[in-house]
């Protein structure tokens, strides 16, 4: 690549990097949670109480980035022997994998109407394609804080046993649901 092009290129990366505004997430208004048939007999849901992550926004350039990580730990299922259950090694193995991501470097967005996010999920160390559907996307001045605020409503849907989570299979679902409210307040 010769030198004028590389410092365009550069200079572009610059560019989008200053108009990007960063958020984060606000680990009160986001719990991903998930449902799994249960031998055909119910739906059982579960959630994760503790997430993080960053968003940055280019609305200029209307893309956009995302990192949330889950602690898989935080998995709750209502019974604390059943949260010990599924953090356990024939579910998410939270000792040996403790943490979950969801990565987006580059997606396109619009102010006005949902778009999909695709990204990467990692789940016990296995990295897959994932595509988030948007059903409500909204950014504003804060009702009560002087910060904008972000907020969605995403879901997924996943084959558990693409992660290698074989346990109990077929009895125990192999599709997932992943339903996540979240919302992230733009950093000052």
């Amino acid at each position: 690549m010769q030198p004028r092009h590389l410092i365009a290129l550069l200079s572009a990366f610059a560019a989008t990097a200053a108009n990007a505004d960063s958020y984060t997430i606000d680990p009160r208004h986001t719990f991903p949670s998930f449902e799994v048939s249960h031998y055909g007999f119910s739906l059982q849901r579960g959630r994760f109480n503790k997430v993080s992550g960053k968003l940055e926004l280019d609305s200029t350039a209307k893309k956009g980035s995302v990192e949330v990580t889950i602690d898989t730990a935080s998995v709750d299922m209502g019974f604390e022997d059943w949260n010990k259950h599924m953090r356990g090694e024939r579910f998410f193995q939270s000792d040996k994998f403790p943490q979950a991501r969801f990565v987006a470097r580059d997606f396109a967005f619009d102010a006005e109407k949902p778009s999909p996010v695709s990204g990467e999920l990692t789940l016990l160390g296995v990295t897959k394609p994932v595509t988030l559907k948007v059903g409500q996307w909204r950014c504003a001045k804060h009702p009560i804080l002087p910060r904008q605020l972000c907020g969605a409503d995403l879901e997924a849907s996943i084959r558990r046993s693409d992660f290698g989570m074989n346990t109990n299979l077929p009895g125990i679902g192999d599709d997932v649901k992943i339903s996540i409210p979240v919302e992230a307040l733009k950093d000052s």
